[in-house]
């Protein structure tokens, strides 16, 4: 019987699959490692530098660069390919499971005014790191084909390799938003991942320990290596309070992860704050003011409103407000993150400001995409009170459209009225007003008014409807910012807050997201 010549002898097999399987193993898990690096430091600059697409698609270009360079630079390493794969895996682990640690701990000690400084320090990491994982793959591949030449024809070679390395990829992505740092966190997620490159360091050094030189000069550097990282794992949970500590100010009383935002609650003697990725949602001592703009305008002036739509706004507050009109019989309140509405409806603190309003037997809560959700329902509501964060990405601008608005129309009923929450017409004047032209282009008549919010400013709301906004004759009683004589001072807008042309926010173009960004980088800087 012929025998290929490519085809090793049995025993040839035996002795080679453990060294084979092993390298193959570690592209899986250097893949891996290298997306969580690039996951964890865009997440970082969203978190830490704001919400942004910016953040985000800056970290991704700069590292997707360095990994190009590490490509390119392989081709110079020509000998001890082992040594020299074994000193990248410990660089990689050390900076890369480090870098969200580090990352923390520099904008936390930096002071106010300093973030270009960190941003140097945030691309500075990221270069690095992507440049050594581009290292990696390329010499994976030349160690399989000198010592394994006669398994693998080059296409061969380079299918198998690229196989493992986008398998791992996969399995991050999915794995990095729904388990890891929900469960984990970004400082303990990448100090995971970069014991699991020391891990391959370590894998490579026994695999190959004949041909090594200086073992246990290796062997020492792979031991401190993990000890570092092993410290840092232990130390995860106090570098996370003390930074977080230092960034907010106050007391943090609550810190966790959902998956899908970073939520921290603060107190002090001012009163209670929540932040969500970083970015403050209200302030107890006058977060009343916003709800109060927010809620009654639309639901006084509709004179009887029973079914009542409440988009986002987990927290609860809109929805307390909403329950002071007593003719209300059902309040549906659409909240993406169940984590949010867990938190307002349980924990003592929070259920004290919002009156305990999501235990209310008149309350509805889905947890669910609002986009979505309207889509898949055919109800209508007398009010809809959209209360989302603001555009920072495009997640969010989508509900900023006019695909969006379409669908609120579609579900207002006869004489109903629906109302934005719409950033400040101060600060981000064009982003406001591309709200209201937005609204307009679906052909509801749009009512802009703005209130003053001492923590946020002067902050805008946009009432949308079928038949123009009156006046309401009466509002709730107890209210202790909105009267009916003051009402009509909202809706005025001196000349720094006044009307600019706009184009409208279509899903094709989200031009809001990049107004928004522009206008809201200039106030940071």
């Amino acid at each position: 019987m012929a025998v290929d010549a490519l085809t090793p002898a049995p025993s040839a097999v035996a002795r080679i699959a453990p060294a084979e399987v092993a390298l193959l193993a570690s592209v899986f898990v250097v893949a891996a490692c290298g997306l969580v690096y690039e996951l964890a430091a865009g997440a970082l600059a969203s978190y830490l530098l704001g919400d942004s697409v910016l953040q985000f698609s800056t970290v991704i270009g700069a590292y997707l660069f360095a990994m190009g360079i590490g490509s390119w630079l392989s081709r110079h390493v020509e000998r001890q390919l082992v040594a020299q794969f074994l000193r990248i895996e410990l660089l990689v682990g050390l900076i890369g499971g480090l870098l969200p640690a580090a990352l923390f701990t520099a904008h936390s000690l930096l002071p106010a005014g300093h973030g270009h400084s960190f941003r140097v320090l945030l691309y500075g990491l990221v270069l690095a790191v992507g440049t050594l994982v581009g290292l990696e793959i390329p010499l994976v591949m030349r160690i399989l084909k000198r010592h394994f030449h006669e398994r693998y024809a080059l296409k061969d070679l380079v299918s198998q390799v690229l196989t493992f390395d986008y398998l791992g990829a996969l399995v991050v992505s999915v794995a990095f938003p729904l388990l890891l740092v929900p469960h984990l966190g970004l400082i303990r997620t990448g100090v995971f991942f970069g014991l699991l490159n020391t891990a391959v360091a370590v894998w490579a050094l026994w695999l190959f320990r004949a041909e090594l030189r200086a073992w246990r000069g290796h062997a020492l550097a792979c031991a401190a290596v993990v000890a570092a990282l092993l410290a840092a794992m232990a130390g995860a949970d106090r570098l996370t309070t003390w930074s977080e500590d230092r960034f907010y100010g106050d007391r943090v009383v609550l810190r966790e992860t959902s998956p899908y935002q970073r939520v921290v609650v603060t107190a002090g003697p001012a009163g209670v704050r929540l932040f969500l990725n970083g970015n403050l949602q209200f302030h107890s001592r006058d977060e009343y003011r916003y709800h109060e703009a927010l809620v009654h305008p639309a639901m006084a002036a509709h004179g009887a409103p029973k079914r009542v739509l409440v988009l986002g706004g987990g927290d609860g507050m809109a929805v307390r407000e909403v329950l002071r009109h007593p003719g209300v019989e059902q309040v549906t309140l659409v909240e993406l993150d169940p984590h949010m509405t867990r938190l307002f409806a349980e924990m003592p603190m929070l259920t004290a400001l919002n009156g305990g309003a999501l235990t209310s037997p008149k309350v509805e809560i889905v947890n669910a995409d609002a986009f979505a959700w309207l889509e898949g329902h055919e109800r209508r509501f007398d009010v809809i009170v959209v209360d989302f964060p603001d555009p920072t990405s495009f997640s969010l601008g989508k509900l900023y459209s006019t695909s969006f608005y379409q669908l609120v129309d579609q579900h207002l009923a006869a004489g109903g009225y629906a109302v934005v929450q719409t950033t400040s017409p101060l600060l981000a004047r064009k982003s406001f007003w591309t709200v209201v032209t937005t609204i307009e282009a679906t052909g509801l008549t749009a009512t802009p008014y703005h209130a003053h919010v001492p923590s946020f400013g002067e902050w805008g709301f946009v009432l949308a409807s079928r038949r123009p906004w009156r006046l309401p004759p009466v509002l709730p009683e107890g209210l202790r910012f909105l009267t009916l004589a003051g009402l009509p001072a909202l809706l005025q807008f001196p000349p720094d807050m006044a009307r600019v042309a706009a184009e409208p926010n279509r899903l094709s173009n989200q031009t809001l997201v990049h107004t928004f960004e522009e206008e809201w980088g200039k106030v940071l800087e």
